[in-house]
């Protein structure tokens, strides 16, 4: 049988970000957005169904025969965690592993803009990170987390499916919940958190309406709550919300949100060119008096005007962060045109390397996760 804690550790010793295991292939890492195969037999049937009862225990893979998916996370003997997706595809299990990193990154080293920090002071709201898998939101957020567990004491419940970075109490006092083992759901967990007496709440993922509405309320209620979607930049985010409820309701939640949300920051990963590695472009939306009437008044088109008007504010469109990224050397100019919104402008903003001196960047920790 393949040990699959073995390649578990030989991705940790090639610094992979991902680890994924397919029925009559061999498994294969994910570095730096590049797939790797590993010199191994293909994996069969059996083999990844006891990789999966080896992981979650004959119980819960009794769920997984029943439900084709399921999310949980998984360690080896040095101490490493993973981010664990069983699902089926073509009546056969696959698995997915995110390596997730030790230990919390330092805010400062992730290369977000100052303002996210500052997005930490907040007493209440709501704080959405956003992007497409994989593109850092679980670091982002556990970094902010940790920033707020050194410098203030308070009670924080996080809920997570799976939980991913394991944050140490300093200042603050932490509870982390994970959902199917803590509590079955997102909607149950937040249901109750409200008489758990928590200051700061931090749910996974905005999923569905039930979590959203609860999350919304959280953040009505005073509390600061952090949360995640899958969506590319701050418009699309508040449409995705609203769109979430039934037409009927779409008015009051529109009043809700612009009386709730504090920022939207969405973040889209970038391979480094001068170190391994990757560094997060971001949209940073603030919501300003102007960005929650246009909430209010279902005027979301005016959004990304709002946010390119207000950079003194600490806003930021995606082309802005790229164009940064660039000019630090961080990125590959060809990349930084492909990607942006508008790729004729942004071929006229990027000067070649060779036509201006490059600052020199730090040495930074890159986000995996």
């Amino acid at each position: 049988m393949i040990d699959i804690r073995a390649i578990l550790a030989t991705a940790i010793e090639n610094e992979a970000s991902d680890v994924h295991i397919n029925v009559g292939m061999p498994p294969v890492l994910r570095k730096n957005t590049e797939l790797i195969d590993l010199d191994l037999s293909p994996v069969s049937d059996e083999d990844a169904k006891e990789m999966v009862i080896s992981m979650v225990g004959s119980e819960r893979f009794e769920t997984f025969q029943e439900k084709k998916d399921l999310d949980f996370s998984t360690s080896i003997d040095d101490g490493h965690r993973f981010r664990v997706n069983a699902h089926v595809q073509r009546d056969t299990i696959a698995i997915s592993f995110r390596v997730i990193p030790n230990q919390v990154f330092d805010l400062d080293d992730l290369h977000l803009p100052p303002i996210v920090k500052e997005l930490t002071d907040l007493p209440r709201g709501l704080v959405l990170v956003t992007g497409h898998t994989g593109s850092g939101k679980s670091t982002s957020l556990a970094a902010m987390i940790g920033v707020i567990n050194r410098k203030y004491r308070k009670r924080i419940i996080t809920l997570e499916d799976p939980v991913e970075y394991v944050i140490e109490n300093e200042n603050s006092m932490i509870e982390q919940r994970e959902i199917g083992a803590d509590c079955p759901a997102f909607s149950s967990g937040l249901r109750h958190v409200l008489r758990q007496d928590p200051d700061i709440i931090m749910v996974g993922e905005m999923r569905d309406l039930e979590t959203t509405s609860f999350t919304i309320t959280a953040a009505e209620t005073g509390h600061l709550v952090f949360s995640t979607l899958h969506t590319i930049n701050a418009a699309q985010t508040i449409e995705r919300i609203i769109d979430i409820y039934p037409a009927a309701q779409q008015n009051q939640i529109r009043t809700m949100l612009a009386n709730t949300l504090q920022a939207v920051i969405s973040q889209t990963l970038f391979k480094r060119i001068d170190q391994p590695g990757m560094v997060p472009c971001t949209e940073i939306l603030l919501c300003t008096s102007a960005a929650r009437n246009c909430i209010r008044e279902n005027r979301i088109y005016e959004i990304p005007n709002i946010i390119e008007t207000s950079r003194r504010l600490g806003m930021q469109n995606l082309d802005n962060s790229i164009a940064d990224m660039y000019s630090k050397g961080y990125i590959d100019r060809e990349e930084a045109i492909n990607r942006s919104s508008n790729p004729g402008k942004m071929e006229k903003i990027l000067v070649p390397m060779n036509e201006f001196e490059v600052v020199q960047p730090p040495h930074a920790v890159s986000a995996k996760t």
